[in-house]
């Protein structure tokens, strides 16, 4: 049976991704979670989401790679049940000072951002507008705002994309489609476990560490009808920070 509505949430294995993977299922749709090497982790993910009642699959391929992408989206988007959301969430950091940074570290960062959003936006967008809607969620991060030492990086892409998704939600709007971004402070995944906690909780108003859940939620409404006037803002989840 094909569903009637559909998700994408690239890089939806785990942390944040797998949050909004599972209040994206919670609203209805059926969940496609996207993973590059943690096939269990999207395991676990699918099997959450069908334990609390909803329906989701699982698809492996690198969103920097643009024939697998083209591959998967071709595939993805040939499915009777239109691709309603997408949510870039794919991203990687590899922090260190920028003069000591190696350009592969510089190069591989970029490209899971940037190139990703490039491969799986694109064709996305060709599907939704046609039947003129649907909503692109991007995540980015406190980091493409206001920068932040050691990961020159990390706030590079996130910017970059803060850029480039505003500059579609402009090309697009008046299709009906939305693009949006949210942009994430400290939050507890497995991307904080060698940040130094105590120090940067004393810099956020609210003291203390965000949950993947209140991203979540703010990347569902974005993607629901509640929000069908807004697009290309950049709405941060940080605690107050600025």
């Amino acid at each position: 049976m094909v569903e009637s509505k559909r998700a994408l949430v690239t890089g939806g294995s785990r942390g944040i991704g797998r949050a909004i993977a599972l209040e994206l299922a919670g609203a209805g749709y059926h969940v496609i979670v996207n993973y590059l090497s943690g096939k269990e982790a999207a395991e676990e993910t699918l099997a959450a989401i069908r334990e609390s009642g909803g329906s989701g699959e699982i698809i492996g391929f690198d969103v920097t790679d643009s024939k697998a992408a083209e591959t998967a989206m071709e595939t993805l988007l040939f499915e009777d049940a239109p691709l309603e959301i997408l949510v870039n969430n794919a991203g990687i950091a590899a922090d260190g000072l920028f003069i000591m940074m190696p350009e592969s570290d510089w190069d591989k960062v970029v490209a899971t951002t940037l190139k990703g959003f490039y491969n799986v936006t694109k064709p996305a967008l060709k599907a939704m507008v046609p039947r003129k809607r649907g909503a692109v969620v991007s995540i980015a991060s406190v980091a493409g705002i206001m920068g932040n030492r050691g990961q020159a990086n990390y706030a590079a892409a996130k910017a970059g994309l803060i850029g480039a998704s505003r500059s579609v939600a402009s090309e697009v709007a008046r299709l009906g489609i939305r693009v949006n971004v949210v942009a994430p402070g400290l939050i507890e995944t497995g991307m904080i476990e060698k940040a130094p906690v105590q120090q940067i909780k004393s810099m956020i108003p609210m003291n203390r560490i965000g949950k993947p859940e209140e991203v979540a939620k703010t990347v569902r409404f974005l993607c629901s009808d509640d929000a069908s006037y807004i697009t290309g803002q950049v709405i941060s989840v940080n605690g107050g920070m600025f």
